[in-house]
């Protein structure tokens, strides 16, 4: 695996801790943007995928997820972890000064890469979605409908084929096992209206990859989502048979090859 540093900064609500994958001259840098209750360290294959393509890569552990401070998935407003992104960003490019900008998230990273697009897009080269969040997500009206949010972890069941995905997310210490906040569902919402709102990628290259079979953000929601901001310049690759993580899918292999084919192609029209 490529080599990995980490350091931390101070985000706009404590310290976040942000891991890079460095290389000595890229061709492209990579904002490498993880799911709720996750954290970066679970990207270390994509990492190298990507640092063996050009790429150096950064990825922050956001609010209350991973090394980062703060409790525990507690996210009260989506665009303050959209500046600790930005931040991110303005790091990457004092390193490597004039060198193109690719955003990639997946889930909950999808949705925080799509309101980065709205509001930074005009410096970013290439936007890949994976999974995402974006559209009407069904489980946070229904949930914050309840009285009381259910002690319901995610079913490490629904992110992969490959069972081992399952057992090592179930195992993982900074992922979070518990329920969901209130508070962070509320952000969802807001922040899903807000992405509607928001207007369209314009001409930014756009590559949206989502499995077939996802039980946890299911394609068509997601796809109305997807239509109701996509630009000029969209891609889609919809993996038959594949669950909620297709970065960890039986088909892994595949998929990453279709998001540097992409890549490819959007650093090329740069000229």
């Amino acid at each position: 695996m490529a080599e990995s540093r980490e350091h931390v900064f101070a985000g706009v609500h404590g310290a976040r801790t942000v891991r890079e994958w460095p290389h000595d001259d890229p061709r492209y840098l990579v904002l490498l943007i993880h799911g709720y209750g996750e954290h970066i360290g679970r990207y270390e294959h994509v990492a190298d995928r990507l640092v063996r393509h050009g790429a150096a890569v950064h990825g922050v552990d956001h609010a209350g997820h991973g090394r980062s401070e703060g409790e525990r998935v507690l996210i009260e407003d989506f665009e303050d972890v959209v500046a600790d992104v930005h931040a991110v960003e303005e790091r990457a490019r004092a390193a490597h000064p004039g060198v193109p900008v690719v955003a990639i998230g997946h889930s909950m990273g999808g949705m925080i890469a799509a309101r980065y697009a709205q509001l930074h897009g005009a410096g970013l080269a290439a936007l890949v979605l994976s999974g995402p969040v974006i559209g009407e997500w069904e489980a946070v009206p229904a949930l914050l409908a309840l009285d009381e949010l259910p002690d319901l972890p995610i079913d490490p069941a629904t992110l992969s084929r490959d069972l081992a995905v399952g057992v090592a997310y179930a195992a993982d210490p900074l992922v979070w096992h518990g329920p969901f906040k209130r508070a962070t569902l509320e952000a969802f919402a807001a922040t899903l209206a807000a992405i509607a709102k928001g207007g369209t990628f314009g001409d930014l290259p756009t590559l949206w990859v989502h499995g077939e079979d996802d039980q946890l953000v299911p394609l068509g929601p997601s796809r109305a989502g997807i239509e109701a901001v996509r630009g000029t310049a969209l891609t889609e690759r919809v993996y038959p048979g594949a669950r909620h993580e297709v970065f960890n899918e039986t088909n892994q292999d595949e998929v990453l090859d279709d998001v540097l084919a992409f890549l490819d192609r959007a650093l090329s029209q740069r000229g």
